[in-house]
């Protein structure tokens, strides 16, 4: 299997611009500073983390339907039997493309994988996709993915209740009664992503424009630069490898994008 995200891969980084070389001792004196910083900004985060399982919450109406892999289910059932349930909220572009679905949510939700960690501590995750369910499973199939995926399509008003797609929600059982127990979206939702924490211990960090960073830093993303840090080469970047590998991104609407069938852009 080809795992590039495509074979014409993105050229280097100009690495003209460097940080400042010392000896190993200065380094480590410099280093330890900022772990203090780190250390303090984990001790805030235990804080907050300690703060939202103070939260009160709301209840939520149980038998609210969503559509899955065998027809309707309930909100309950969705929780398979645990006391925890983690929902992401995928937006959906009905009837369009592949190449045009949300790239944001094809980046978060896609590093969701391994979920026998969530499952040992009594917690289900699903996503809630803003399509119907036959149009957006073959997505989720497309991308590789086997976390839980239901279609939200008919109840979105309900379980948004003014709100957006694009967002992870926290809910809790207590017996037959639902209730909703915390909610983020925007750059909340990057506690889904490990692809961004592991960048950001990098010298060049995100490369994304909006980061605060040395005069001549490399930058290539977001802001005027034309460059989507989620979309490369007119696709959702994790969309390339599995056009590599051969897999079919048609979604049964009828509706391709020009030369869908290459492996390249």
């Amino acid at each position: 299997m080809n795992t590039s995200d495509q074979p014409n891969s993105t050229k280097s980084l100009d690495t003209s611009a460097l940080p400042t070389v010392v000896n190993r001792a200065t380094w480590q004196a410099e280093l330890e500073k900022l772990l203090v910083r780190e250390k303090a900004h984990t001790r805030q985060g235990d804080a907050i983390a300690a703060a939202r399982r103070r939260l009160p919450m709301v209840e939520v109406d149980p038998t609210i339907q969503l559509v899955g892999p065998h027809g309707p289910i309930t909100l309950l059932e969705v929780f398979e039997a645990r006391s925890l349930l983690i929902a992401y909220f995928h937006m959906w572009h009905t009837g369009q493309p592949t190449s045009d679905q949300c790239e944001g949510c094809t980046f978060f939700n896609g590093q969701v994988r391994e979920l026998s960690y969530l499952h040992s501590r009594d917690v289900t995750y699903a996503t809630f996709c803003e399509g119907p369910y036959k149009e957006s499973i073959r997505y989720r199939d497309f991308m590789g993915w086997d976390v839980p995926w239901y279609s939200a399509q008919d109840s979105a008003e309900t379980l948004l209740a003014g709100r957006g797609f694009g967002m992870l929600v926290c809910y809790l059982r207590h017996g037959d009664r639902v209730f909703e127990t915390y909610f983020n979206d925007g750059r909340g939702v990057e506690v889904m992503s490990p692809s961004y924490g592991l960048l950001d211990m990098t010298v060049y960090g995100r490369q994304e424009t909006w980061e605060d960073a040395p005069a001549g830093w490399p930058q290539r993303w977001g802001g005027n630069t034309g460059q989507h840090p989620f979309r490369k080469n007119g696709r959702p970047t994790a969309q390339w490898s599995r056009l590599a590998a051969g897999r079919s991104d048609d979604l049964g609407t009828g509706a391709t994008t020009p030369h869908s069938s290459q492996n390249q852009p």
